[in-house]
């Protein structure tokens, strides 16, 4: 039997290509249009260098710190993504590898496992929402996740409903009916680990998204269902953000925050951290990597919200060059999802391993103890590397803005 450990993002990924029917693994895929935003937020960290010392260095390696009200053994946290077809037990193995490693669980509103389900395999949940239905609707589910113990709110508001892909889009059903089987059959017959996985547990991925409903074990809607409700809702303005915010007693992240102008603006609605995020590269396509916005926004408000960076992180070195320009932890998303494709609840595991001991070594050759000593002397950064978005116009306090 094959070794099931990985020693990189990269061959998880591989693994996942894989072991997945092409459509499932397309699906996962960054990237709308071109592909040009999902190509940089890899492509950035290439071109970040480090400048590391040759002696007076320490084996000591604390890489614990405090994010949201929580602590967590490494600055690497579980970003929320959509139905996750890829394992038969989803969220809820993302949840249990992320506790086994002492990590925060981020759950999507559109996750393929209730809320109740994932909370109890770590306690470390936030649970992450769009702006989506009406106002007594998002009520009721930040008071359904509430009751079900999650520890904080995420708020993910960039989208502009991009769609189409240069190398084309798969077929996703809207349920799995009889035209879906036929569609799927020949490509899930070639993946025949995958379909085990899921005959084992007597089902098969319903497509549907639990957490989208106001009481646990109500009837689920789809997830192109609630993505229609999703798309017909009104863009939020920021006296929105405010009022939303107002409705969690607790940590609350805005995520998607890429310009100076705008966290300036989360700050005044009072969010108490925000995430420097592009949406994986899968929003407006041409978006500069979130890293290259990272510096100039935690500048700006790194003193008065927690920043996170979210977008192209493979690797622990990424994590150390993040925190070095400025970010108190990452995010990271289709890394813990190859591992979990590749390997299950131990693939997630195995990536976050992978994450920490490379983290740590950087940490090692830096010349730091510790996570918190990070600092931008610590990068070598190419001239022109940093977009400073909105940075010209920050709005002040009270300063009325478009919705």
């Amino acid at each position: 039997m094959a070794n099931a450990w990985f020693e990189s993002v990269a061959e998880a990924q591989r693994r996942a290509r894989k072991r997945l029917p092409s459509g499932v693994y397309g699906a996962l895929v960054a990237g709308s249009e071109r592909g040009l935003t999902a190509d940089d937020n890899t492509a950035a960290f290439a071109e970040l260098g480090f400048a590391p010392h040759t002696a007076g260095l320490s084996n000591k390696r604390e890489l614990g710190t405090t994010v949201m009200g929580q602590q967590v053994s490494l600055p690497v946290l579980i970003s929320p993504t959509g139905v996750q077809a890829v394992h038969p037990d989803g969220e809820v193995a993302v949840a249990r590898a992320a506790a086994s490693r002492g990590v925060a669980m981020g759950l999507s509103s559109f996750a393929s496992k209730p809320v109740e389900e994932v909370v109890a395999a770590n306690p470390k949940t936030f649970f992450q929402m769009y702006w989506v239905g009406s106002r007594e609707d998002m009520v009721a589910r930040m008071h359904r996740a509430r009751a079900a113990g999650a520890v904080g709110m995420i708020a993910t508001l960039d989208w502009s409903f991009a769609y189409g892909r240069d190398w084309g889009s798969p077929f996703i059903p809207e349920k799995i009916d009889l035209e879906a089987v036929r569609k799927y059959a020949p490509q899930v017959l070639l993946r025949p680990r995958w379909l085990a996985a899921f005959a084992r547990t007597g089902r098969i991925p319903d497509l549907s998204v639990p957490n989208m409903t106001t009481a646990p074990g109500a009837p689920a809607p789809t997830f192109f269902g609630a993505y229609g409700e999703w798309m017909a809702s009104p863009m939020p303005s920021w006296d929105d953000v405010a009022w939303l915010r107002a409705q969690w007693d607790g940590p609350f992240m805005l995520k998607g925050v890429m310009r100076v102008d705008d966290a300036h603006r989360a700050v005044d609605a009072g969010v108490t951290a925000i995430s420097v995020s592009n949406h994986g590269g899968n929003n407006l396509d041409g978006t500069p990597a979130s890293i290259r916005a990272l510096p100039a926004v935690a500048e700006a408000v790194g003193d008065q919200v927690e920043v996170l960076l979210d977008g192209g992180i493979r690797r622990g070195g990424d994590v150390a060059k993040a925190l070095a320009l400025g970010a108190k932890a990452v995010m990271i998303g289709r890394a813990y999802l190859w591992g979990l494709a590749a390997n299950g609840q131990a693939g997630v595991e195995n990536v976050l391993d992978l994450m920490r001991d490379g983290l740590g070594s950087a940490l090692v050759g830096l010349g730091h103890e510790s996570v918190h000593d990070l600092r931008p002397d610590d990068v070598v950064v190419p001239p022109g590397f940093e977009r400073r978005l909105g940075a010209g116009s920050p709005a002040p306090q009270g300063t009325p803005t478009p919705g």
